[in-house]
């Protein structure tokens, strides 16, 4: 058991020596990603976020230079026997109308970002023939890619032997695997998201490598891994030095990293100091799809036009598997099998898709994540741009849920645009008191229109 170093405590406050510019232009795609999912051109992509990633999100996130985008985590049960989420068997996981994909869910005639594609469907549930069916239903869906979710940290779900739970169980994680691939036709890829244990205990550790190195050997594309353990939750900065090892063990995986990912900066930081080949961005992009255009933004070094994306330097012809390294050889590698650092936290009484008041919050901690003098910054969101994205979101949501459902959805999604506002405190507040649809579009016609910014 090693003790971790003053070098993987800098690691984990996510500085950067290099500015993050330098760091977005010199960064060049695996050319192994887009050749597994062509249209994934960018190293960042939407994660999965039960209650929020909807159709109407994810095409939002598209229309801002979003490459690739996962749906909420979807039951095995409620597919099969509901077909796309109308039969709900966990009405707090899946939304009423659940955005799958599929092109028919789509709205004719609308701007730009019409078509959501490449996606994941991702799955989860308990038993493998039910996964493995599961799975088929997606892939006739429309889905690009298979996503096995074996991290999700909600109570109830674990307790039902889903998601998280199986990193406790490598046999019984591995059987889903395996399933799963034997199911899915060889064309279409199938990846797995992960936590990087249940807890920091020395067994766990050893059930997530067993589990990690057992998703490749089936054929699995890549695995998405979260840097919190399950018993951690949302409590506490997430640990980047442990993707950092991972990648340094496993120089010829592709490995994408996920957590504390909160604004553009960290996308670069994540790929830079730990070395994963891409990034999973989750909660900070929960009403801010402006973070794929700054990221673009960065990389091309060229501003973005009304949320057209930026072009990207072209990736480089496939050749030779490549091997990855971190930009900078940090000594004192994390141990996987060492205790954390007081970073579980309390249990967490509210579940995936509400608020999580008391996890951890990134902007309570005051840290310079933009390293040296940065002579590229990328552009926030106008008040314009704003109240068009809101009012594009909204549509949206009203084509796929109904007019009932989505004003819901919004007031929370309005709550989450508001921290751009110039006067986000009461912008929120405002949202928050919406009942109807008619609240709802009277605070974005008095905060968003005829604004002096």
């Amino acid at each position: 058991m090693s003790v971790p170093t003053d070098l993987d405590y800098a690691l984990d406050d996510h500085g950067t020596e290099r500015p993050i510019a330098e760091i977005a232009r010199s960064f060049t795609l695996d050319p192994r990603i887009p050749a597994l999912v062509p249209g994934f051109d960018a190293p960042f992509f939407q994660a999965g976020l039960a209650g929020y990633s909807d159709g109407a999100m994810r095409l939002i996130a598209r229309r801002h230079g979003c490459p690739f985008c996962v749906t909420e985590a979807l039951l095995d049960q409620t597919l099969i026997n509901g077909g796309k989420g109308r039969t709900r068997e966990d009405p707090d996981l899946l939304a009423e109308e659940c955005g799958t994909g599929d092109p028919d869910e789509n709205i004719p005639g609308s701007a730009r970002g019409l078509v959501d594609h490449p996606i994941a469907g991702q799955i989860m549930g308990t038993f493998p023939d039910q996964m493995a069916r599961g799975s088929l239903l997606l892939v006739g869906m429309g889905h690009d890619v298979i996503d096995v979710n074996l991290a999700c940290p909600v109570k109830k779900i674990r307790r039902r032997s889903r998601g998280g739970h199986f990193l406790m169980d490598p046999v019984g994680a591995i059987e889903v695997l395996r399933a799963v691939r034997q199911a899915v036709p060889s064309h279409v890829p199938c990846t797995v998201k992960l936590r990087r244990a249940w807890d920091d205990t020395p067994e766990m550790a050893r059930h997530f490598e067993r589990i990690f190195e057992a998703a490749y050997e089936l054929g699995y594309a890549w695995a998405t891994v979260h840097c919190r353990t399950v018993v951690q939750k949302y409590h506490g900065p997430g640990r980047w030095s442990f993707l950092r090892d991972l990648t340094r063990r496993y120089p010829d995986r592709l490995i994408f990293g996920s957590g504390d990912v909160w604004r553009v900066e960290d996308i670069f930081a994540m790929l830079d100091l730990t070395g994963v080949h891409a990034v999973s961005v989750a909660r900070g992009c929960i009403g801010n799809p402006w973070i794929f255009r700054q990221a673009r933004e960065l990389m091309s070094g060229m501003r973005m036009a009304g949320g057209t994306p930026a072009p990207l330097t072209p990736t480089p012809p496939m050749s030779a598997t490549p091997t990855r390294e971190v930009s900078r050889d940090r000594q004192g590698a994390y141990d996987p099998h060492e205790v954390s650092r007081d970073r579980q936290g309390a249990d967490d009484p509210h579940e995936m898709n509400r608020d999580h008041e008391g996890a951890y919050d990134p902007h309570e901690v005051s840290r310079d994540r933009q390293g040296a003098d940065d002579p590229f910054t990328p552009t926030p969101p106008t008040i314009d741009e704003q109240r068009q994205a809101l009012l594009e979101h909204f549509d949206l949501a009203v084509a796929l849920h109904g007019e009932r459902s989505a004003s819901q959805q919004m007031r929370k999604f309005g709550i989450k645009f508001s921290r751009h506002h110039p006067r986000g405190e009461q912008v929120k507040a405002e949202f928050i008191r919406c009942k109807t649809v008619a609240d709802w579009r009277a605070v974005v016609e008095r905060w968003y229109a005829n604004l002096s910014e």
